[in-house]
């Protein structure tokens, strides 16, 4: 079963993760400026996406650039996966492609310790990608536990490309963050993804 097929009631049951609803995940985030390059981008091609209103057009149009702008911002000391096959465990059903998944190391060429995995909403429903979502963090968890890669959390993200919805994942509790973060506050969203992935780094 591919992580798509997760739903959160799937979780709860198959992985025995506990979902917690009520946490607010971040204060006091920082907006960072974006480059000129990002905000031509989406200024040009996200009125085009949201036309086009595919989970293909959303990705390619808003959340690659956003990633890239990650990317760039740290020094490229991320590495960055989309559509990559992510097989953890076959008879958990652990395995299938992830939209996106951004790992602590610079090493391109293959999945080296994921830190963030990020989910397309299907079919612009959010609630629907929790299941998918936490699945390949669980997933996640796992992987960096075999590497012997010491991340205490996993996070995870579900969006629209315009509504991004985040997760953390921490000793079995999947924490759903009760704000949401939207495209039209795109500095604060890049602050939060630096937060997040900055913390690591150090």
């Amino acid at each position: 079963m591919a992580y798509s097929k997760f739903s959160l009631k799937e979780v709860k049951s198959k992985l025995n993760i506990q979902v917690i609803e009520d946490k607010h995940l971040f204060t006091n985030i920082a907006p960072f400026a974006i480059s000129d390059y990002l905000q031509t981008t989406l200024k040009e091609f996200a009125p085009l996406a949201l036309s086009i209103n595919t989970e293909k057009s959303r990705s390619e149009w808003i959340i690659a650039p956003i990633m890239a702008e990650l990317r760039r911002i740290l020094d490229n000391k991320i590495s960055l996966f989309s559509g990559s096959t992510f097989t953890v465990d076959v008879d958990a059903d652990l395995d299938g492609q992830c939209d996106y998944i951004i790992s602590l190391n610079p090493e391109q060429f293959y999945i080296t310790a994921p830190i963030v995995t990020i989910v397309e909403a299907k079919k612009e429903n959010i609630i629907q990608g929790f299941g998918q979502c936490i699945a390949t963090m669980y997933a996640a968890t796992i992987f960096n536990e075999r590497e012997n890669n010491q991340l205490p959390y996993v996070y995870g993200v579900v969006t629209t490309g315009t509504t991004w919805k985040f997760i953390k994942l921490s000793e079995n509790k999947a924490y759903i963050d009760v704000d949401e973060y939207y495209l039209k506050e795109i500095e604060q969203l890049i602050g939060l993804f630096l937060s997040i992935i900055k913390l690591e780094l150090e």
